[in-house]
């Protein structure tokens, strides 16, 4: 190995001796919890923005080192490589950045897209002018009644806010707001927290997903812990192995940070994520007391989702186990196959050279055009003269 080493490598050695601890970078405990890490994360991305921090290098790397950060504790199984093992057991390579693509170029987005249609993962982040905007209070927020749908159209990269004012009772009996799209737009669900300036801050989001002949998302605030999947996660990793799809399928599957509402008004979005074009939808707040048989359904159908994950973790061992000894068999099917020709080859050959005469050739196809062979003419001749006598 040469021991001289080029530029890119050493910076690259360099940036990861530089390298931060992501709690340290984030400001929250090692014993934080998932929305915490949210919150840090995107109080500090809204600060070093690149929108907000034009020709700023030094905003521009805090970006960086936030959003990598993030990557890594916002991730459960990340976050416990790390806790274990330090920056070693987490690849950069691996991280699934997320886009903000109204910060990106007409061009950019364009190629953003192109990758998105040919089946390449990309997460995409809420703009941060709508998150500053949702900060300040200067959103319009439009009031949205239990059990009654609302259908409109957003613009790509901007947000239309809903406020909902729920009772004690309906508090109690669970709460659920769910969005659908007939054209299969793109867009976020997401819920904002109020803030003591009476700005909003974004709490949760939800992707939208296609779920048959519609794109939907939903939040489920029942009074239990509800799941959600993230269907990105591990999506890159799935795409090296094929394999990897099936048995990485549920890990996306984590609890909601959040599992119930207090009675009041609380703040919902949609936000479109189309790539050029605006998302229709229609959005829906509803009382969970009229789905009592529904709740039960949900939390029973969670707890076998939760249970299969676990078996599945278990079944990956020993398929990958078996898978080993096959490919192991169907290389040595293949030797003993041909071992056993080149022997039955052999015997033929053997067999083929008890004769004392001379081996046979093959004529070509230019003898077989030349017409009858000497042999044929003399028969030929010998009948016809045979019949010349027969006459006389």
């Amino acid at each position: 190995m040469s021991a001289h080493r080029s530029k890119s490598e050493r910076s690259s050695d360099a940036a990861k001796q530089q390298r931060r601890d992501p709690y340290e970078v984030l400001g929250v405990s090692r014993n934080c919890t998932d929305q915490e890490i949210k919150s840090a994360y995107r109080k500090m991305a809204l600060k070093y923005h690149p929108d907000k921090n034009a020709n700023d290098p030094v905003a521009a790397d805090m970006f960086k080192e936030v959003t990598f950060s993030y990557n890594i504790l916002s991730d459960p199984d990340k976050r416990r490589q790390f806790d274990s093992a330090g920056f070693e057991a987490v690849e950069s390579e691996s991280q699934e950045l997320e886009l903000d693509l109204s910060s990106l170029g007409a061009v950019n987005t364009m190629f953003a897209a192109l990758f998105s249609k040919l089946g390449v993962p990309i997460k995409t982040t809420v703009s941060a002018t709508v998150l500053e905007e949702a900060l300040n209070g200067v959103v319009t927020v439009r009031p949205l009644l239990l059990d009654q749908a609302i259908t409109r159209k957003v613009e790509k990269q901007c947000a239309h806010f809903y406020s909902i004012t729920i009772t004690e009772e309906e508090a109690q009996t669970g709460f659920v707001c769910r969005v659908q799209s007939s054209d299969k737009s793109k867009f976020k669900l997401l819920y904002f927290d109020h803030e003591g300036n009476g700005g909003l801050s974004l709490a949760l989001q939800e992707d939208s997903a296609k779920t048959g002949k519609v794109t939907s998302a939903g939040m489920y605030f029942l009074g239990f812990p509800v799941y959600r999947l993230d269907q990105t996660l591990n999506s890159m990793a799935a795409a090296k192995d094929p394999d990897a799809a099936f048995f990485k399928k549920l890990d996306g599957f984590q609890p909601c940070e959040l599992s119930e509402l207090k009675a009041g008004t609380h703040v919902f979005a949609v936000y479109g994520d189309n790539f050029f074009k605006s998302a229709s939808y229609t959005i829906e707040a509803l009382c969970a007391a009229p789905f009592t048989e529904e709740k039960e359904e949900l939390r029973d159908v969670e707890a076998q989702i939760l249970t299969k994950r676990v078996e599945l973790s278990k079944f990956e061992n020993e398929y990958r186990e078996v898978l080993a000894q096959f490919t192991e068999m169907t290389g040595r099917y293949a030797q003993e196959m041909q071992a056993i020709d080149e022997l039955l080859k052999q015997r033929n050959d053997i067999h083929a050279s008890y004769t004392n005469a001379p081996p046979m050739k093959r004529s070509s196809s230019k003898n077989r055009n030349r017409g009858p062979s000497r042999e044929v003419k003399e028969d030929a001749q010998l009948t016809s003269e045979n019949h010349a006598d027969q006459v006389v």
